[in-house]
């Protein structure tokens, strides 16, 4: 079974798609003058071309798809979204045309999809991805992209449900299994993603090599104890989507220093510590005072970090920008910081106290990015029972005192005192980072 099913793909992967139908194996010299043309990379001589084959032939599937191919062309060259709408447009036309071959329907609308997709056109993408499932409805590839497009526009329950048709054609397409595992952890059945994900990987199948899915595999097997999570994390960093087992942030910079723990003169940010372990009272009490006016200003952690417990956060700046609203509250804090733009600059970072009661547990997680350093200034820890783990080392805090981390490093905080812990976290770029890139990183 299996070597037959092998055979049948090499002979699909040999099988030239048929692009021309009977009346364009007619004219088929003029079209092939004109792809000539497209394949040398003149577009706009190409798109000439095409168009007075178009004006001539307005019946022929195969010069509107080459009319379209050289506006995609074109627009690429020209970076043009007008352009590119063009043949959007274009390629919509072959799929209404008499006697198009089936190919060729596939391929126009399969790269209408993708370039609507390209112009953050998402639900024009759907309407496109349905019609070619509507059309073919036994191939499976084209519902496995619909399930994406649903995916890109928020749209889980759509995605979900189209993933459970795949896997009931074909129970063991990888790229369905890897969605839908991915899709069941969202829902947070951390066990019941666990198998799809997994399986879905170790297929190989194309779509399926990407760091997400290394990512929430592993964290999944660690929610559930199975100490498997670090072969697979070891997995994704041969694969080159992580930096390494430890350090498992998506978004990075290549090349800057990577360490999980610094000290304040690593970091350089040394007048940024000082100030903050001087001050650490006055911003104890502005945090003190918020909290004792009632729990509405600190927010409670809505990232699915915690196994269990209550852990809550105020913030002060986010994404680089100041909350004025929360500051208010707390003016002279937010007064420090002004003066220490690493801090409020970094668009990929936040300032912020966090609340933590007994009990709680906060599982093995990784920030995002690499981008940034995490300052914890303790501001009321109790004697014992509180530590955070990065990586392989475990510290406790200070009143007073900063510690400094990576957050891009695997963390895991445990709170088994008997009284809550406050602290203020700072975040500030990565020391190794250049102006125009601390200008110029998308914020996070």
């Amino acid at each position: 079974q299996g070597e037959k099913e092998t055979q049948q793909k090499e002979k699909a992967k040999k099988k030239k798609p048929k692009l021309f139908n009977k009346f364009d194996k007619g004219i088929k010299a003029e079209l092939e003058a004109a792809e000539k043309l497209r394949k040398k990379g003149k577009a706009e001589d190409a798109l000439k071309a095409f168009e007075a084959l178009v004006n001539k032939y307005p019946q022929s599937p195969r010069a509107r798809y080459g009319k379209a191919q050289s506006e995609d062309d074109l627009a690429e060259k020209m970076r043009s979204n007008e352009i590119l709408q063009k043949a959007i447009s274009t390629y919509g036309e072959v799929a209404s045309l008499p006697s198009v071959p089936d190919d060729l329907i596939k391929l126009a609308l399969k790269r209408r999809a993708d370039r609507q997709q390209f112009l953050g056109r998402m639900r024009g993408s759907l309407v496109t991805l349905q019609k070619l499932v509507s059309l073919f409805p036994n191939d499976t590839s084209f519902k496995n992209n619909l399930g994406v497009g649903y995916l890109l526009i928020g749209d889980n329950s759509n995605a979900k449900k189209i993933y459970e048709e795949v896997l009931n054609m074909a129970p063991n397409d990888g790229f369905a299994k890897v969605h839908y595992g991915f899709i069941l952890k969202a829902e947070n059945k951390i066990a019941e993603s666990i198998p799809y994900l997994k399986e879905g990987l170790e297929s190989g199948d194309p779509g399926t090599d990407d760091g997400r899915f290394y990512f929430h595999l592993g964290d999944a097997m660690q929610r559930v104890g199975n100490k498997e999570a670090y072969k697979w994390y070891e997995l994704g960093h041969q694969r080159g989507h992580f930096a390494s087992v430890w350090q498992r942030s998506l978004y990075n910079v290549k090349g800057i220093k990577a360490q999980p723990w610094w000290t304040a003169k690593e970091t350089g940010y040394t007048e940024l510590v000082k100030s903050l372990e001087r001050n650490w009272k006055m911003i104890r009490d502005e945090g003190l005072a918020v909290m004792d006016k009632g729990k509405g200003l600190f927010l409670p952690e809505d990232e699915n970090l915690r196994e269990k417990g209550d852990w809550s956060q105020f913030t002060l700046w986010q994404q680089g920008r100041k909350n004025d609203n929360a500051c208010n509250s707390v003016p002279k804090t937010c007064g420090l910081l002004e003066r220490f733009p690493e801090a409020t600059g970094c668009r990929r970072g936040q300032i912020k106290y966090s609340v933590m009661h007994p009990g709680t547990h906060v599982w093995p997680h990784t920030g995002p990015t690499n981008c940034r350093l995490r300052m914890h200034l303790g501001l009321v820890i109790p004697k014992e029972g509180c530590r955070i783990r990065c990586a392989e080392e475990t510290r406790s805090w200070e009143e007073g005192k900063v510690l400094i981390f990576d957050d891009s490093f695997e963390h895991e905080v445990w709170q088994d005192a008997n009284t809550y812990r406050l602290i203020f976290i700072v975040d500030v770029w990565h020391p190794e980072l250049t102006a125009q890139q601390r200008r110029t990183l998308p914020a996070i």
